[in-house]
C-alpha cells in the first residue's frame, strides 16, 4: 500500500501491533486481506528498522569527538585504499604541527643523510671524466611512459659531484662502465638506447621500483613521489618551506640560491639515496638479495634492449589476414541467423541468450536479472550437440582475432615496420614477465587460424632468420627437483615421455599399452597437480565424474609420493609463515591461507602449492635471458634477443651466424639453472614466427 494509506492506518490504530490485533475493524476487505497476508513481513520490517538502545557502550560522547589526525595512519590507509586525491591533499598540506602527541617509539629512525652536490651543472667535461663503476642517479622530466620517450631529467653522481638538469650531451655516457640508479629504470634504458647511447658496458646499480616489487610482488609499485611520502614523509615536489618542515633538508649544502627545478632535483636524488638504503636493508633482512641483484636488476636492461629491438611485421600480410577474417565472420553471421531463424546482435549476451534458451529451447543455467549466461564454459558444453552454438563460438574466436590482433596491431607498427611490445617486470605476483601494447604472449595458438597469425611476424629480411627455443616441460622438471621424487627425476633424466610414464603408473599398465586418451588424461593430471587442481576441477577438465577425477589424483600421489609430501609441506609452511618462496628465494605473501571463508582458504592452499613451481620456472627463464643476452653481446653481437613468450625465447639472427647463435642459445638456456633433472630445450628456426613450431 502507499504512504497515505499506511499513515492513515497507523494514525487510526497507533501501532502495527494494535492494527494487526484489530484487522476486523478495517472496512476495506481487499486492504484487510493485504494486511493479514503481510503480517509477518510487517513485524519483521519493524524489528529491522527499530534502533536498539540497550547495547552496552564502554565509551563516552567525549571519546567520539574529532581530535588531531594521526598522519602516519592516514597515509597508510589512503595508500591501502588508493585514495589518491586525499593522499595528494595530505602531501600538499605538509605534516601536522599541532598533534600534541610525542613519539615515544624506540624504533631507530632511518639514516636520511644524503650526499650533496658541489655543482648543479653536469658539464660535458664532467661527463667525459666519469670513471668506470661510477653510480649515476637518473630520472624523467615528465612521466615514466617509455613509449612517449620523455626528456631525461636529472643525473646526480653518487659521490656528490653534480646534478644534471638536461643541458649536457648524454652521448658522452656511451661506452662507459657506469651504474645507473633510479626508480623504473627499464624506461630509462629504453630511452637511452633509442637515442643512440651505447649502453653495452653499463649496469643497473639500483632500482627503487624493482626493490619494491621484490619485497612485495603482489603489492602495487609506487612511483617515486608516493614512495618518498610514504617512507620519508616528504613531498619531493613540494616547495622549500614544506621540505624544511620535515627536518630533512636535502639541499642545504648548496650555497647559492637554487632555481625551483634545481631545488626539486637535489631533493629528488637525496630522497632516492635515502630510499635505496631503506629498501635494500629490507631486502637483505628478508633474504632476497639473489632475486634482486642476480635476477631482477640485470634483467631490467635486457628487457629494455628487447623493446628497443622490436620485431618485424609484414603489414600487408596482416591486412590480408584481416580481410580473410572479415569474409569468414560475415559468412558465419549468415549461418547463425539462418539457424536462429532471425537476425540479432550476436555480440549481445542478452539477445544471444534469448535466442538460444528462450526461442530455441536449449538447456540453460539459472536465469538472472541480466538474462542467461552465455559465457564460453557454458557454450562449450552445448557445442557438440547444437550447431548454432558451435558457430557462435567460432564467430567469437574470429571476431577476437580481428579486433585484437589485426585492427589492434596495425596502429602499433612503427615507421621501420616493427612492433615494440612493452615487457613489464613488476606486475605478476609469481615473478613472470607480462607483455602489453600489444600482448604478444597471448596470441592464440590452440587453433590453426590463431597460429596462422604468427606468419606476419618475420625476420624482416632474407639475410636474417628467427630462432626460437623453449624449455620442455620446465614446470614439471622444477616439480621433480623441488619434490625430490625419485620416480619423476629418473623419468626425466632417462628422457622418457613423462605423460606416458605417468599414465602407465596411474593406470597400472605397461607403457606400450598406454592409449592416447590415457596419455591425455595423465597430462591433465600432471599439470593439474602443479596448479593444485581439485577433483572437481579435473572432472570438468576431462569431462569425467568427480569420483573418477579424485581417484586419478589419489593414484597419482600413490605413484609419486614425493610430490604429495612436497605439496603438503608447501601448504604447512605457508600456514606457519603466511608466505611461500621459490627455489631462488623469491617471496610471495599468501594472506588467503588464513581466510575464514573456505573457498578463499582453498585458493590460498593452491597458491601455496603452485607458486614455488611457477615462480622458480619464471626465475629460470629470466636467468636464461640474462645469460643469452650477455653471451650474444660478447660472442655474436649481430644477433639480438627480441621476444620472450612464457618459456620460449626468440632471437633475430643473421643467417650466416645461425650455428653460432644456436650453440649460444642452447647452452645459455640449458645451463641457466643447476637442477637434479636435465633442462631440455626445443630449438627451431624459420623466416617467420609460425615456422618456429
Amino acid at each position: 500500500m502507499g504512504d497515505k494509506t499506511a499513515t492513515k492506518l497507523l494514525l487510526q490504530f497507533g501501532s502495527i501491533e494494535n492494527m494487526l490485533a484489530h484487522t476486523d475493524e478495517i472496512e476495506n476487505a481487499k486492504l484487510r486481506q493485504k494486511i493479514e497476508d503481510g503480517a509477518q513481513s510487517a513485524m519483521m520490517s519493524k524489528r529491522l528498522a527499530t534502533i536498539i538502545t540497550n547495547v552496552p557502550v564502554d565509551y563516552t560522547i567525549e571519546d567520539c569527538r574529532i581530535g588531531e589526525e594521526d598522519r602516519e595512519k592516514l597515509i597508510e590507509l589512503y595508500q591501502k585504499l588508493e585514495f589518491k586525491t586525499y593522499l595528494k591533499k595530505l602531501m600538499e598540506e605538509g605534516p601536522s604541527t599541532s598533534s600534541g602527541t610525542e613519539d615515544t617509539s624506540d624504533e631507530q629512525e632511518p639514516d636520511l643523510t644524503v650526499p650533496q652536490p658541489e655543482s648543479l651543472d653536469l658539464t660535458d667535461d664532467v661527463l667525459r671524466n666519469l670513471k668506470d663503476g661510477q653510480e649515476i642517479y637518473i630520472d624523467f622530466l615528465t612521466d615514466n611512459n617509455h613509449k612517449a620517450e620523455p626528456s631525461l631529467d636529472l643525473v646526480q653522481i653518487c659521490d656528490g659531484k653534480a646534478v644534471y638538469t638536461g643541458l649536457a650531451d648524454l652521448s658522452l655516457l656511451s661506452g662507459k662502465a657506469l651504474k645507473l640508479c633510479g626508480c623504473g629504470l627499464e624506461n630509462v634504458w629504453y630511452v637511452l638506447k633509442r637515442r643512440g647511447v651505447d649502453i653495452r658496458a653499463m649496469e643497473t646499480g639500483s632500482d627503487l621500483a624493482l626493490a619494491q616489487y621484490v619485497l612485495d610482488p603482489a603489492g602495487k609499485v609506487q612511483p617515486l613521489r608516493e614512495l618518498a611520502f610514504a617512507e620519508l614523509k616528504i613531498d619531493i615536489e613540494g616547495d622549500e618551506a614544506g621540505a624544511a618542515e620535515t627536518q630533512i633538508d636535502l639541499f642545504s649544502a648548496v650555497a647559492d640560491p637554487l632555481e625551483p627545478q634545481k631545488k626539486n632535483a637535489s631533493r629528488k636524488f637525496g630522497a632516492m639515496i635515502a630510499l635505496r638504503r631503506i629498501l635494500e636493508d629490507r631486502i637483505s633482512e628478508d633474504g632476497l638479495q639473489k632475486v634482486y641483484s642476480d635476477i631482477e636488476l640485470p634483467l631490467c636492461k635486457v628487457l629494455a634492449e628487447m623493446e628497443s629491438a622490436g620485431i618485424d611485421v609484414d603489414k600487408e600480410a596482416l591486412k590480408e589476414f584481416g580481410k580473410d577474417l572479415k569474409v569468414r565472420i560475415a559468412a558465419l553471421e549468415q549461418e547463425i541467423y539462418s539457424l536462429a531463424g532471425e537476425e540479432f546482435n550476436i555480440n549481445s549476451p542478452m539477445q544471444l541468450g534469448t535466442i538460444l534458451f528462450d526461442k530455441l529451447g536449449l538447456p540453460a543455467g539459472k536465469k538472472t536479472k541480466k538474462g542467461y549466461s552465455t559465457s564460453a564454459d557454458i557454450l562449450e558444453k552445448l557445442a557438440p550437440d547444437y550447431p548454432i552454438v558451435e558457430k557462435v563460438l567460432e564467430y567469437r574466436t574470429l571476431a577476437k582475432l580481428n579486433s585484437t590482433y589485426v585492427e589492434g596491431l596495425l596502429p602499433l607498427i612503427g615507421p621501420d615496420g616493427r612492433i615494440r611490445a612493452h615487457f613489464q617486470q613488476t606486475v605478476t605476483a609469481t615473478g613472470r614477465i607480462s607483455c602489453t601494447e600489444p600482448n604478444l604472449q597471448n596470441i592464440p595458438v590452440r587453433q590453426e587460424l590463431g597460429r596462422q597469425l604468427r606468419k606476419v611476424f618475420t625476420s624482416g629480411s632474407d639475410e636474417y632468420i628467427l630462432m626460437g627455443a623453449d624449455y620442455s616441460q620446465i614446470e614439471l622438471r622444477v616439480l621433480a627437483h623441488m619434490s625430490q621424487d625419485p620416480t619423476l627425476i629418473e623419468a626425466f633424466n632417462e628422457g622418457l615421455d613423462i605423460h606416458r610414464e605417468t599414465a602407465a603408473k596411474v593406470f597400472g599398465v605397461p607403457q606400450e599399452e598406454v592409449t592416447p586418451l590415457m596419455r591425455s588424461n595423465a597430462k591433465a593430471v600432471n599439470f593439474g597437480v602443479i596448479y593444485g587442481m581439485s577433483g572437481f576441477g579435473l572432472s570438468e577438465e576431462l569431462s569425467i565424474t568427480r569420483k573418477q577425477a579424485e581417484q586419478y589424483i589419489s593414484d597419482y600421489f600413490k605413484r609419486f609420493p614425493g610430490v604429495k609430501t612436497f605439496m603438503d609441506g608447501c601448504v604447512a609452511d605457508c600456514k606457519a609463515s603466511g608466505e611461500i618462496r621459490t627455489l631462488y628465494g623469491r617471496r610471495r605473501s599468501v594472506p588467503e591461507i588464513h581466510a575464514s571463508q573456505f573457498m578463499v582458504r582453498q585458493l590460498g592452499e593452491r597458491l601455496a602449492m603452485n607458486t614455488p613451481i611457477q615462480g622458480t620456472a619464471a626465475d629460470i627463464i629470466k636467468l636464461a635471458m640474462i645469460r643469452t643476452a650477455k653471451a650474444l653481446q660478447e660472442q655474436c653481437p649481430e644477433a639480438e634477443l627480441i621476444l620472450q613468450i612464457h618459456d620460449e625465447l626468440i632471437l633475430r639472427v643473421p643467417r650466416v651466424k645461425e650455428e653460432q647463435a644456436k650453440a649460444i642459445l642452447r647452452e645459455s638456456m640449458e645451463k641457466a639453472a643447476c637442477l637434479d633433472v636435465k633442462l631440455d630445450v626445443d630449438l627451431n628456426v624459420g623466416q617467420n614466427w609460425y615456422e618456429l613450431k
